[in-house]
Protein backbone atom coordinates (compact mmCIF):
# COMPACT_ATOMS: atom_id res chain seq x y z
CA UNK A 1 0.00 0.00 0.00
CA UNK A 2 1.03 3.14 -0.71
CA UNK A 3 2.03 5.97 2.14
CA UNK A 4 2.38 9.05 3.60
CA UNK A 5 4.17 9.00 6.46
CA UNK A 6 3.34 12.38 8.89
CA UNK A 7 6.78 12.79 11.60
CA UNK A 8 4.94 14.38 14.69
CA UNK A 9 1.45 14.91 15.31
CA UNK A 10 1.54 18.35 17.11
CA UNK A 11 -0.02 21.51 15.03
CA UNK A 12 1.38 20.69 11.78
CA UNK A 13 1.25 17.61 11.70
CA UNK A 14 -2.49 17.04 12.68
CA UNK A 15 -3.40 19.35 10.13
CA UNK A 16 -1.96 17.50 7.92
CA UNK A 17 -3.34 14.59 8.45
CA UNK A 18 -6.75 16.38 8.88
CA UNK A 19 -6.29 17.07 5.43
CA UNK A 20 -4.74 14.17 4.10
CA UNK A 21 -7.43 11.61 5.80
CA UNK A 22 -10.31 13.12 3.31
CA UNK A 23 -7.87 14.07 0.07
CA UNK A 24 -6.20 10.19 -0.26
CA UNK A 25 -7.42 8.21 -2.88
CA UNK A 26 -8.07 4.23 -2.50
CA UNK A 27 -5.13 2.51 -1.94
CA UNK A 28 -2.82 4.83 0.71
CA UNK A 29 -2.65 5.32 4.00
CA UNK A 30 -1.71 7.73 6.27
CA UNK A 31 1.10 6.56 9.10
CA UNK A 32 1.58 8.98 11.72
CA UNK A 33 4.87 8.46 14.22
CA UNK A 34 5.11 10.38 17.49
CA UNK A 35 7.24 9.82 20.37
CA UNK A 36 4.75 10.65 22.83
CA UNK A 37 1.49 8.55 23.56
CA UNK A 38 -0.56 11.74 23.84
CA UNK A 39 -0.57 15.15 21.43
CA UNK A 40 1.50 18.07 24.00
CA UNK A 41 -0.42 21.67 23.47
CA UNK A 42 2.74 23.07 24.46
CA UNK A 43 1.51 26.53 24.50
CA UNK A 44 -0.11 26.02 28.04
CA UNK A 45 2.71 24.18 29.28
CA UNK A 46 3.59 27.44 31.19
CA UNK A 47 0.73 27.79 32.93
CA UNK A 48 0.44 24.19 34.12
CA UNK A 49 4.08 24.08 35.00
CA UNK A 50 3.18 26.91 37.53
CA UNK A 51 -0.34 26.52 38.73
CA UNK A 52 -1.44 23.21 39.96
CA UNK A 53 -4.81 21.33 39.54
CA UNK A 54 -4.82 21.11 35.58
CA UNK A 55 -1.67 19.10 34.67
CA UNK A 56 -3.55 16.67 32.31
CA UNK A 57 -4.97 19.36 30.01
CA UNK A 58 -2.31 19.77 28.03
CA UNK A 59 -1.64 15.93 26.97
CA UNK A 60 -4.82 15.09 24.42
CA UNK A 61 -5.34 11.41 22.96
CA UNK A 62 -3.99 10.91 19.32
CA UNK A 63 -6.78 8.22 19.40
CA UNK A 64 -9.41 10.61 17.44
CA UNK A 65 -6.92 12.12 15.13
CA UNK A 66 -7.09 9.72 12.80
CA UNK A 67 -10.56 9.50 10.26
CA UNK A 68 -12.01 6.09 12.04
CA UNK A 69 -13.82 5.21 8.62
CA UNK A 70 -10.16 4.89 7.59
CA UNK A 71 -9.25 1.36 8.92
CA UNK A 72 -5.66 1.30 7.04
CA UNK A 73 -4.13 4.41 8.75
CA UNK A 74 -1.47 4.11 11.53
CA UNK A 75 -0.81 6.09 14.74
CA UNK A 76 2.39 4.69 15.90
CA UNK A 77 4.53 5.70 18.92
CA UNK A 78 7.91 5.59 18.31
CA UNK A 79 11.25 7.31 17.91
CA UNK A 80 12.91 8.65 14.95
CA UNK A 81 16.12 7.02 14.84
CA UNK A 82 16.93 8.53 11.12
CA UNK A 83 15.63 9.77 7.58
CA UNK A 84 16.52 8.80 4.32
CA UNK A 85 15.17 10.27 0.68
CA UNK A 86 12.35 7.20 0.48
CA UNK A 87 12.23 5.69 4.54
CA UNK A 88 12.75 6.33 7.55
CA UNK A 89 14.05 4.42 10.51
CA UNK A 90 12.00 4.06 13.37
CA UNK A 91 13.35 2.46 16.91
CA UNK A 92 11.10 -0.30 16.67
CA UNK A 93 8.87 -2.49 14.83
CA UNK A 94 5.12 -3.40 14.71
CA UNK A 95 4.48 -6.44 13.19
CA UNK A 96 0.81 -6.66 14.73
CA UNK A 97 0.40 -3.48 12.33
CA UNK A 98 1.64 -4.55 9.61
CA UNK A 99 4.92 -2.85 9.96
CA UNK A 100 7.52 -5.92 10.24
CA UNK A 101 10.79 -3.80 10.68
CA UNK A 102 11.58 -0.52 11.94
CA UNK A 103 12.46 0.82 8.47
CA UNK A 104 9.38 2.04 7.16
CA UNK A 105 9.28 3.48 3.64
CA UNK A 106 7.08 6.44 2.43
CA UNK A 107 5.87 7.77 -1.36
CA UNK A 108 5.67 11.07 0.54
CA UNK A 109 6.88 11.90 4.11
CA UNK A 110 5.82 15.22 6.02
CA UNK A 111 8.20 16.00 8.47
CA UNK A 112 6.54 18.22 11.40
CA UNK A 113 9.29 17.58 14.50
CA UNK A 114 9.26 21.25 15.39
CA UNK A 115 11.74 22.30 17.93
CA UNK A 116 13.15 21.41 20.96
CA UNK A 117 11.69 23.59 23.65
CA UNK A 118 14.09 25.80 25.99
CA UNK A 119 15.16 23.42 29.30
CA UNK A 120 11.93 25.22 31.75
CA UNK A 121 9.52 23.08 29.20
CA UNK A 122 11.85 20.19 27.95
CA UNK A 123 10.28 16.94 29.72
CA UNK A 124 12.49 14.88 26.96
CA UNK A 125 15.82 16.53 27.73
CA UNK A 126 15.63 17.55 31.16
CA UNK A 127 14.81 16.86 34.90
CA UNK A 128 12.11 19.29 36.47
CA UNK A 129 14.40 19.92 39.18
CA UNK A 130 17.23 20.87 37.33
CA UNK A 131 16.77 24.84 37.44
CA UNK A 132 17.47 25.06 41.16
CA UNK A 133 20.50 27.07 41.60
CA UNK A 134 21.34 26.49 44.76
CA UNK A 135 21.46 22.40 43.90
CA UNK A 136 24.81 21.11 42.97
CA UNK A 137 24.73 17.45 43.13
CA UNK A 138 23.21 15.49 39.89
CA UNK A 139 19.51 15.28 40.06
CA UNK A 140 18.45 11.74 39.02
CA UNK A 141 15.87 11.09 37.17
CA UNK A 142 13.97 8.11 35.68
CA UNK A 143 14.35 8.96 31.38
CA UNK A 144 11.18 10.23 30.22
CA UNK A 145 9.60 7.91 27.63
CA UNK A 146 6.63 10.06 26.50
CA UNK A 147 3.36 9.02 28.25
CA UNK A 148 0.60 11.33 29.86
CA UNK A 149 1.19 10.17 33.60
CA UNK A 150 4.64 10.73 32.88
CA UNK A 151 4.18 14.28 31.52
CA UNK A 152 1.88 15.32 34.45
CA UNK A 153 4.66 13.86 37.10
CA UNK A 154 7.14 16.25 35.16
CA UNK A 155 4.80 18.96 35.74
CA UNK A 156 3.57 18.69 39.23
CA UNK A 157 7.12 18.46 39.86
CA UNK A 158 8.51 21.56 38.49
CA UNK A 159 5.35 23.32 40.20
CA UNK A 160 7.07 21.81 43.54
CA UNK A 161 10.16 23.58 42.01
CA UNK A 162 8.59 26.95 41.79
CA UNK A 163 6.33 27.03 44.43
CA UNK A 164 9.37 26.17 47.32
CA UNK A 165 11.69 29.24 45.25
CA UNK A 166 11.61 32.66 46.77
CA UNK A 167 13.45 34.40 44.71
CA UNK A 168 13.42 33.43 40.57
CA UNK A 169 15.71 34.62 37.88
CA UNK A 170 13.83 34.20 34.34
CA UNK A 171 15.98 34.61 31.52
CA UNK A 172 14.88 35.59 27.89
CA UNK A 173 12.07 37.80 27.58
CA UNK A 174 10.43 36.44 24.99
CA UNK A 175 6.44 34.89 25.10
CA UNK A 176 7.74 32.20 27.06
CA UNK A 177 9.61 34.10 29.70
CA UNK A 178 6.76 36.77 29.78
CA UNK A 179 4.41 34.29 30.61
CA UNK A 180 6.82 32.54 33.42
CA UNK A 181 7.49 36.10 34.78
CA UNK A 182 3.76 37.08 34.80
CA UNK A 183 1.64 33.83 36.12
CA UNK A 184 4.65 32.97 38.50
CA UNK A 185 3.95 36.61 40.15
CA UNK A 186 0.14 36.23 39.79
CA UNK A 187 0.04 33.09 41.64
CA UNK A 188 3.17 33.87 44.19
CA UNK A 189 2.93 37.70 44.45
CA UNK A 190 5.45 37.57 47.72
CA UNK A 191 8.27 36.31 45.43
CA UNK A 192 10.77 37.69 44.06
CA UNK A 193 10.80 37.67 40.26
CA UNK A 194 13.47 39.30 37.78
CA UNK A 195 12.90 39.14 34.73
CA UNK A 196 16.39 39.28 32.29
CA UNK A 197 16.14 39.83 28.48
CA UNK A 198 19.39 40.65 25.70
CA UNK A 199 17.36 43.27 23.57
CA UNK A 200 16.44 46.84 24.53
CA UNK A 201 12.53 45.97 23.82
CA UNK A 202 10.28 43.28 24.38
CA UNK A 203 9.01 41.46 21.17
CA UNK A 204 10.45 43.72 18.60
CA UNK A 205 8.96 42.08 15.61
CA UNK A 206 5.40 43.31 17.00
CA UNK A 207 4.12 47.26 17.80
CA UNK A 208 6.01 48.76 19.82
CA UNK A 209 2.53 49.34 22.30
CA UNK A 210 2.64 45.43 22.92
CA UNK A 211 6.46 45.95 24.57
CA UNK A 212 4.86 49.30 26.56
CA UNK A 213 1.54 47.10 27.35
CA UNK A 214 3.73 44.40 28.78
CA UNK A 215 6.02 46.39 30.43
CA UNK A 216 3.53 48.32 32.38
CA UNK A 217 2.16 44.49 33.43
CA UNK A 218 5.61 43.68 34.37
CA UNK A 219 6.23 46.71 36.53
CA UNK A 220 2.75 46.92 38.18
CA UNK A 221 3.15 43.26 38.90
CA UNK A 222 6.48 44.55 41.33
CA UNK A 223 8.28 42.20 38.82
CA UNK A 224 12.13 43.65 38.25
CA UNK A 225 12.93 43.77 34.11
CA UNK A 226 16.48 44.17 32.92
CA UNK A 227 16.69 44.97 29.56
CA UNK A 228 19.81 45.50 26.88
CA UNK A 229 21.74 43.01 29.45
CA UNK A 230 22.56 39.39 27.85
CA UNK A 231 23.58 36.31 30.89
CA UNK A 232 26.99 35.19 31.02
CA UNK A 233 26.55 31.34 30.50
CA UNK A 234 29.62 30.80 32.49
CA UNK A 235 28.44 32.09 35.68
CA UNK A 236 25.71 29.39 36.28
CA UNK A 237 26.96 26.24 34.47
CA UNK A 238 31.08 26.06 34.56
CA UNK A 239 31.84 24.82 38.14
CA UNK A 240 34.87 27.18 38.46
CA UNK A 241 32.81 30.21 37.75
CA UNK A 242 29.83 29.66 39.74
CA UNK A 243 29.18 31.86 42.78
CA UNK A 244 26.94 31.22 46.06
CA UNK A 245 25.76 33.76 48.24
CA UNK A 246 25.32 33.44 51.95
CA UNK A 247 21.48 31.98 51.70
CA UNK A 248 22.70 29.32 49.45
CA UNK A 249 21.23 31.20 46.01
CA UNK A 250 23.68 31.09 42.86
CA UNK A 251 24.63 34.89 41.27
CA UNK A 252 24.17 34.81 37.69
CA UNK A 253 26.49 37.80 36.33
CA UNK A 254 25.62 39.07 33.08
CA UNK A 255 27.92 40.07 30.39
CA UNK A 256 28.18 43.43 31.95
CA UNK A 257 29.08 42.75 35.12
CA UNK A 258 25.41 43.11 37.03
CA UNK A 259 24.77 40.49 39.46
CA UNK A 260 21.34 38.83 39.93
CA UNK A 261 20.96 35.90 42.86
CA UNK A 262 18.31 33.94 42.30
CA UNK A 263 16.96 30.52 43.99
CA UNK A 264 15.97 29.48 40.98
CA UNK A 265 17.01 30.40 37.27
CA UNK A 266 14.70 30.06 34.52
CA UNK A 267 16.46 29.93 31.13
CA UNK A 268 13.72 30.81 28.81
CA UNK A 269 16.05 30.66 25.57
CA UNK A 270 17.68 28.44 23.12
CA UNK A 271 15.12 26.69 21.42
CA UNK A 272 16.10 24.41 18.87
CA UNK A 273 14.72 22.90 15.45
CA UNK A 274 14.79 19.12 15.61
CA UNK A 275 16.43 19.10 12.19
CA UNK A 276 19.37 16.74 13.05
CA UNK A 277 18.04 14.10 10.89
CA UNK A 278 17.75 16.35 7.65
CA UNK A 279 21.29 17.33 8.45
CA UNK A 280 21.96 13.29 8.85
CA UNK A 281 20.72 12.64 5.51
CA UNK A 282 21.66 15.61 3.41
CA UNK A 283 23.49 18.33 5.16
CA UNK A 284 22.90 20.94 2.37
CA UNK A 285 18.69 20.89 3.47
CA UNK A 286 19.58 22.82 6.73
CA UNK A 287 20.80 26.38 7.18
CA UNK A 288 24.03 26.04 9.64
CA UNK A 289 23.71 29.19 10.55
CA UNK A 290 20.24 28.56 12.65
CA UNK A 291 19.18 24.62 12.10
CA UNK A 292 16.32 25.44 9.92
CA UNK A 293 15.19 23.26 7.04
CA UNK A 294 15.45 24.97 3.64
CA UNK A 295 11.78 24.82 1.96
CA UNK A 296 10.66 26.20 -1.35
CA UNK A 297 7.28 27.81 -1.62
CA UNK A 298 5.06 24.54 -1.47
CA UNK A 299 7.10 23.83 1.69
CA UNK A 300 9.15 20.87 -0.40
CA UNK A 301 12.72 20.33 1.31
CA UNK A 302 14.96 21.93 -0.52
CA UNK A 303 18.61 22.44 -0.30
CA UNK A 304 20.40 25.79 0.86
CA UNK A 305 20.86 27.72 -2.48
CA UNK A 306 24.77 28.74 -1.57
CA UNK A 307 25.97 24.89 -1.41
CA UNK A 308 23.50 24.00 -3.83
CA UNK A 309 25.56 21.83 -7.30
CA UNK A 310 24.79 23.01 -10.60
CA UNK A 311 22.85 19.92 -11.26
CA UNK A 312 19.93 21.04 -9.26
CA UNK A 313 18.14 22.09 -11.90
CA UNK A 314 17.96 19.21 -13.35
CA UNK A 315 15.17 18.54 -10.17
CA UNK A 316 11.58 19.52 -10.19
CA UNK A 317 9.70 20.51 -7.02
CA UNK A 318 6.28 19.35 -9.03
CA UNK A 319 6.77 15.38 -8.91
CA UNK A 320 9.04 12.42 -7.83
CA UNK A 321 8.40 11.66 -11.32
CA UNK A 322 9.26 13.42 -14.61
CA UNK A 323 6.60 15.44 -15.47
CA UNK A 324 5.45 18.41 -17.33
CA UNK A 325 6.38 21.74 -15.78
CA UNK A 326 3.84 23.22 -13.80
CA UNK A 327 2.82 26.54 -12.23
CA UNK A 328 2.55 27.44 -8.86
CA UNK A 329 -0.65 28.78 -7.21
CA UNK A 330 -0.77 32.21 -4.96
CA UNK A 331 -1.00 31.40 -1.52
CA UNK A 332 -4.09 30.53 0.53
CA UNK A 333 -2.80 31.22 3.53
CA UNK A 334 -2.26 34.60 3.63
CA UNK A 335 -5.60 37.18 5.87
CA UNK A 336 -6.96 39.48 3.40
CA UNK A 337 -6.41 42.91 3.89
CA UNK A 338 -10.18 43.94 3.52
CA UNK A 339 -11.25 42.48 7.00
CA UNK A 340 -10.63 44.46 10.96
CA UNK A 341 -8.00 44.35 12.58
CA UNK A 342 -10.75 41.62 15.08
CA UNK A 343 -11.50 39.91 12.15
CA UNK A 344 -7.65 39.49 11.03
CA UNK A 345 -7.22 37.87 14.03
CA UNK A 346 -9.90 35.31 14.06
CA UNK A 347 -9.74 34.64 10.76
CA UNK A 348 -5.81 34.07 10.73
CA UNK A 349 -6.15 31.65 14.23
CA UNK A 350 -10.24 30.33 13.72
CA UNK A 351 -9.56 27.07 12.51
CA UNK A 352 -6.97 25.95 15.32
CA UNK A 353 -9.79 26.27 17.37
CA UNK A 354 -8.90 28.06 20.65
CA UNK A 355 -11.72 31.16 20.35
CA UNK A 356 -12.47 32.03 24.04
CA UNK A 357 -16.75 31.49 23.11
CA UNK A 358 -17.34 34.78 25.38
CA UNK A 359 -15.16 37.26 23.17
CA UNK A 360 -14.24 35.91 19.67
CA UNK A 361 -10.74 36.48 20.07
CA UNK A 362 -7.92 33.33 20.02
CA UNK A 363 -6.27 31.99 22.89
CA UNK A 364 -2.45 30.65 23.27
CA UNK A 365 -1.83 29.15 20.21
CA UNK A 366 -2.54 32.68 18.26
CA UNK A 367 0.99 33.21 17.72
CA UNK A 368 2.88 32.40 21.07
CA UNK A 369 6.48 31.31 20.27
CA UNK A 370 8.47 30.03 22.73
CA UNK A 371 11.62 31.19 21.98
CA UNK A 372 13.34 33.74 23.24
CA UNK A 373 14.85 34.98 19.71
CA UNK A 374 12.14 33.94 17.36
CA UNK A 375 11.14 37.80 17.09
CA UNK A 376 14.32 38.54 15.48
CA UNK A 377 13.06 36.08 12.68
CA UNK A 378 14.42 37.37 9.28
CA UNK A 379 12.62 36.54 5.48
CA UNK A 380 16.10 34.75 4.95
CA UNK A 381 14.75 31.90 3.00
CA UNK A 382 13.54 33.81 -0.11
CA UNK A 383 15.23 32.94 -3.36
CA UNK A 384 15.04 35.04 -6.53
CA UNK A 385 13.40 38.12 -6.95
CA UNK A 386 9.78 36.48 -5.71
CA UNK A 387 11.04 33.75 -3.25
CA UNK A 388 9.59 31.09 -6.01
CA UNK A 389 12.43 28.86 -6.15
CA UNK A 390 11.37 26.17 -8.46
CA UNK A 391 13.73 22.67 -8.08
CA UNK A 392 14.28 20.38 -5.35
CA UNK A 393 15.99 17.19 -5.08
CA UNK A 394 13.53 15.66 -2.54
CA UNK A 395 9.90 16.43 -4.16
CA UNK A 396 8.28 14.07 -2.21
CA UNK A 397 9.62 15.33 1.45
CA UNK A 398 7.70 18.41 2.91
CA UNK A 399 8.74 19.90 5.94
CA UNK A 400 6.04 22.15 8.06
CA UNK A 401 6.09 23.62 11.54
CA UNK A 402 9.22 25.04 13.79
CA UNK A 403 11.59 22.60 11.88
CA UNK A 404 11.09 24.67 8.53
CA UNK A 405 12.76 28.08 7.71
CA UNK A 406 9.50 29.31 6.44
CA UNK A 407 9.86 33.15 4.45
CA UNK A 408 10.11 34.63 7.93
CA UNK A 409 6.84 33.65 9.30
CA UNK A 410 7.02 33.23 13.11
CA UNK A 411 7.11 29.79 15.09
CA UNK A 412 3.92 29.30 16.52
CA UNK A 413 0.79 27.54 16.09
CA UNK A 414 -1.31 28.97 13.83
CA UNK A 415 1.55 29.17 11.11
CA UNK A 416 2.56 25.64 11.85
CA UNK A 417 -1.00 24.47 10.83
CA UNK A 418 -1.38 26.62 7.53
CA UNK A 419 2.25 25.12 6.19
CA UNK A 420 0.98 21.47 7.73
CA UNK A 421 -2.24 22.67 5.03
CA UNK A 422 -0.27 23.79 2.28
CA UNK A 423 1.97 20.13 2.75
CA UNK A 424 -1.08 18.16 2.33
CA UNK A 425 -2.97 19.76 -0.42
CA UNK A 426 -0.04 19.73 -2.13
CA UNK A 427 0.98 16.25 -1.91
CA UNK A 428 -2.72 15.51 -3.20
CA UNK A 429 -2.40 17.37 -6.08
CA UNK A 430 0.52 15.22 -6.83
CA UNK A 431 -0.97 12.44 -6.46
CA UNK A 432 -3.87 13.13 -8.74
CA UNK A 433 -1.44 14.35 -11.23
CA UNK A 434 -0.28 10.30 -11.51
CA UNK A 435 -3.42 8.28 -10.35
CA UNK A 436 -6.98 9.19 -10.27
CA UNK A 437 -9.46 12.50 -10.23
CA UNK A 438 -8.92 14.92 -7.41
CA UNK A 439 -10.66 14.10 -3.97
CA UNK A 440 -10.60 17.55 -2.30
CA UNK A 441 -11.92 18.06 1.51
CA UNK A 442 -15.84 18.95 1.00
CA UNK A 443 -15.41 20.75 3.81
CA UNK A 444 -12.95 23.28 3.59
CA UNK A 445 -15.10 25.37 1.30
CA UNK A 446 -12.72 25.56 -1.55
CA UNK A 447 -13.45 24.85 -5.33
CA UNK A 448 -10.99 23.07 -7.10
CA UNK A 449 -11.13 23.37 -11.55
CA UNK A 450 -8.86 21.73 -13.67
CA UNK A 451 -6.46 23.87 -14.07
CA UNK A 452 -5.94 24.35 -9.92
CA UNK A 453 -5.51 20.78 -9.90
CA UNK A 454 -2.44 21.46 -12.20
CA UNK A 455 -0.66 23.77 -9.75
CA UNK A 456 1.35 23.54 -7.02
CA UNK A 457 0.29 26.08 -3.75
CA UNK A 458 2.69 28.47 -2.63
CA UNK A 459 2.65 29.37 1.42
CA UNK A 460 3.41 32.75 2.38
CA UNK A 461 3.13 34.14 5.97
CA UNK A 462 0.62 36.80 6.91
CA UNK A 463 1.30 39.84 9.24
CA UNK A 464 2.34 38.85 12.37
CA UNK A 465 -0.40 37.94 15.08
CA UNK A 466 0.11 37.21 18.63
CA UNK A 467 -1.74 37.01 21.75
CA UNK A 468 0.35 36.31 24.87
CA UNK A 469 -1.01 36.11 28.45
CA UNK A 470 0.11 38.37 31.45
CA UNK A 471 -0.88 36.50 34.30
CA UNK A 472 -4.44 34.88 35.47
CA UNK A 473 -6.51 36.74 33.09
CA UNK A 474 -4.84 39.57 31.69
CA UNK A 475 -3.69 39.25 28.12
CA UNK A 476 -2.35 41.26 25.17
CA UNK A 477 -3.00 40.67 21.39
CA UNK A 478 -1.80 41.85 18.58
CA UNK A 479 -3.49 41.96 15.09
CA UNK A 480 -2.83 43.66 11.81
CA UNK A 481 -0.80 45.83 13.73
CA UNK A 482 -3.58 46.82 15.99
CA UNK A 483 -2.75 45.75 19.83
CA UNK A 484 -5.64 45.14 21.97
CA UNK A 485 -6.11 44.00 26.09
CA UNK A 486 -8.48 41.47 27.43
CA UNK A 487 -8.76 40.71 31.01
CA UNK A 488 -11.28 37.52 31.00
CA UNK A 489 -8.64 34.87 30.68
CA UNK A 490 -9.61 31.61 32.65
CA UNK A 491 -6.96 29.38 34.82
CA UNK A 492 -6.53 26.30 32.48
CA UNK A 493 -6.30 29.16 29.06
CA UNK A 494 -9.07 27.52 27.86
CA UNK A 495 -7.15 24.11 27.54
CA UNK A 496 -10.66 22.26 26.21
CA UNK A 497 -10.98 23.84 23.14
CA UNK A 498 -7.33 22.75 21.65
CA UNK A 499 -9.12 19.07 21.99
CA UNK A 500 -11.78 19.90 19.54
CA UNK A 501 -9.28 20.79 16.88
CA UNK A 502 -7.22 17.34 17.51
CA UNK A 503 -11.25 15.58 17.15
CA UNK A 504 -11.78 14.72 21.24
CA UNK A 505 -14.82 17.32 21.75
CA UNK A 506 -14.63 17.65 25.50
CA UNK A 507 -18.31 17.61 26.91
CA UNK A 508 -16.89 17.12 30.98
CA UNK A 509 -14.07 18.05 32.74
CA UNK A 510 -13.30 13.95 33.41
CA UNK A 511 -12.66 13.69 29.90
CA UNK A 512 -9.54 15.29 29.59
CA UNK A 513 -8.33 12.66 32.00
CA UNK A 514 -8.27 10.52 28.73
Amino acid sequence: MKTVVVLGGAYAGARTVQVLSKGLPEGWRIVLVDRNTHINHVYVFPRLAILPGHEHKGFIPFSRLLDPTRHQDLCLHASVRSVHSSYVVLDKSFPERGVPTPELRFDYLVYALGSRLPAPLDLWGSSPESGIASHKDAVVFKPYAGTKQEGISWLKTHQEVIKSSDSILVVGGGALGIQFATDISAIYPNKTITLLHSRHRLLPRFDEKMHTEIMDTLLASNIQVILGERLDMQSILFDDAIKLNKLGQRVARTLQGREVAADLILLCTGQKPNTHFLSAMDPRCVNPHDGLAHVIRTMQLGVVLSTSPPTLSNFTSESSTPSPSWSASTSTSSTSSLLSPEQELENALAQVALAEKNVGIEEPLSGLSISEDDDDVLDSNLDGEDGAELSTPYPNIFVAGDAADAFGAIPAGHTAYYQGEVAARNILRLIQRSECPLKMPQDEGVLVTEEEEERLEHYAPGLPAIKISLGLTKSAYQANGVVRTADDGVPDLNAAAIWGYFGYEVEKEEDMYA
